[in-house]
């Protein structure tokens, strides 16, 4: 009996695990209505196997791949009709808009100054006077564009022409080396062992280690504090 109840515990965990993976890789705050209706019809529907031991496991796969199947195809619809994409999605409401609180939009969606303003302090805008627009985005996610005079001063702003700035490439994670990482950055293993060795590390030592675009090694050792070394 536990064995048998180990054993589908098991499959339907990878079963869903694996359908969750085919809905793809939104994250669930930005899920519409339909995929949360879903995920929240599949996690039912999963525990049907563990409270009736006598069923066979294909009562509840069915109706899940089928879900899944529907949430993928309404989906694909909804790349095409945009019609379709605003049943579904719904579409954005603008709560501020040139510094004025839309108070019918905000009564039409249900959604109160409390609201409106702990969205803001959770960007770390305490002061709403401060806000030109705030959008509310159809995944519940609030949008905010600050006034002209309150944004950071960008570089453009100064006239500045900053270098080109990529995202830094993983080289070693858990003591592993990422050679394909390697390879796509024209460096070889002995280099960065070469480069480990200056530091008096060994490739198991190390936790994490990365590569910026300006040629600095980030090294951070196994059970020690970071250190940083350039290339």
């Amino acid at each position: 009996m536990l064995i048998t109840v180990f054993l589908r515990a098991l499959f339907i965990y990878i079963a869903v695990l694996v359908l969750m993976r085919l809905m793809g890789k939104r994250e669930v705050g930005q899920l519409s209505t339909f995929d949360l209706v879903v995920a929240i019809m599949i996690a039912e529907i999963a525990v049907f196997p563990m409270q009736e031991l006598q069923k066979p496991l294909y009562l509840a796969l069915i109706p899940m791949f089928i879900l899944v199947g529907a949430e993928i195809f309404i989906s694909y619809l909804c790349l095409h009709c945009r019609f379709l994409r605003r049943m579904v999605d719904g579409y954005p409401s603008i709560l501020i808009s040139r510094g004025k609180i839309m108070e019918k939009e905000m009564r039409k969606q249900r959604y109160n100054l409390n609201d409106l303003m702990g969205q803001l302090r959770q960007k770390d805008i305490f002061n709403i006077a401060d806000v030109e627009y705030a959008i509310l985005e159809t995944s519940g996610e609030l949008s905010v564009m600050l006034k002209n005079n309150k944004r950071s001063v960008t570089p453009e702003d100064l006239n500045l022409t900053p270098s080109y700035e990529s995202i830094p490439a993983p080289l070693i994670l858990d003591g592993e080396v990422l050679l394909e990482n390697l390879e796509h950055l024209g460096l070889s293993r002995g280099w960065l062992e070469e480069e480990l060795k200056r530091c008096g590390l060994e490739v198991k030592n190390v936790l994490y280690a990365s590569l910026d675009s300006r040629g600095k090694l980030y090294i951070s050792e196994k059970q020690t504090a970071p250190v940083c070394r350039k290339r």
